[in-house]
């Protein structure tokens, strides 16, 4: 039998009238903020599925952008994030488009920050507020973000995942859920390690300090509250 959380069954606290198009859309904005490292000028909002067909009425715009300002799906002020976007000065953007063979309520955000650094982070509400990222900066990675998450860009070679889980274990980090990704033999790879406790920054340096890997993103849990 499936284990099921509070929030499977009951939905999480939200402002709107949909979990999958206000609660989750909002906590995918908060994961895909979170990836950016740096204050954002811009970003364009390309939605797939049911999120294109219904996303003004459902208050998805409102939702996403809520979540990239930092709010929680509670917040009362979700209904005039796009105003408070403006107030901001953030350059907002939506455009219908196919992202492909993924979930109906899948969003892809392609961010911009004051310094012209780029990123971009793909992913779905599945339900009950709950949300799944599937593609970051172009590569393929699952994570939920309820936990606290690395995500390490590297290169294919022998070694590389032993020395990263090597200095989480001399840490005292233990690793809730470990996926690996690669699109070529031998070419650029991504781990995703999902893990119990937050990061610290000593600890991304010791990891950023191994031969093979070009970049950890720390990304918080997004929890109420975080």
């Amino acid at each position: 039998m499936t284990n099921l959380g509070v929030f499977d069954i009951l939905g999480p606290i939200m402002v709107g009238p949909s979990s999958s198009h206000t609660a989750g859309a909002a906590r995918l904005g908060k994961v895909a903020r979170a990836v950016l490292d740096g204050e954002l000028e811009s970003v364009k909002f390309y939605l797939h599925g049911s999120f294109a067909k219904t996303y003004k009425g459902h208050g998805t715009d409102r939702a996403l952008v809520a979540g990239i300002l930092g709010m929680e799906p509670s917040d009362i002020r979700l209904r005039d994030s796009l105003e408070i976007a403006k107030e901001y000065g953030l350059r907002i953007e939506f455009i219908e488009a196919d992202l492909g063979d993924v979930h109906p309520n899948t969003v892809k955000f392609i961010m911009k920050s004051v310094k012209g650094r780029e990123c971009e982070v793909m992913g779905s509400s599945i339900g009950g507020g709950s949300i799944k990222i599937t593609e970051v900066n172009g590569n393929n990675v699952e994570f939920t973000g309820e936990y606290p998450t690395l995500i390490i860009s590297n290169k294919d070679v022998p070694g590389s995942v032993s020395k990263v889980t090597s200095i989480l274990y001399e840490e005292g980090i233990n690793i809730a859920f470990m996926k690996v990704f690669r699109n070529q033999k031998g070419k650029d790879a991504t781990m995703v390690f999902e893990v119990d406790y937050r990061v610290e920054k000593n600890v991304i340096e010791k990891i950023e300090s191994i031969d093979s890997i070009s970049r950890v993103i720390s990304i918080h849990p997004v929890k109420e509250g975080e």
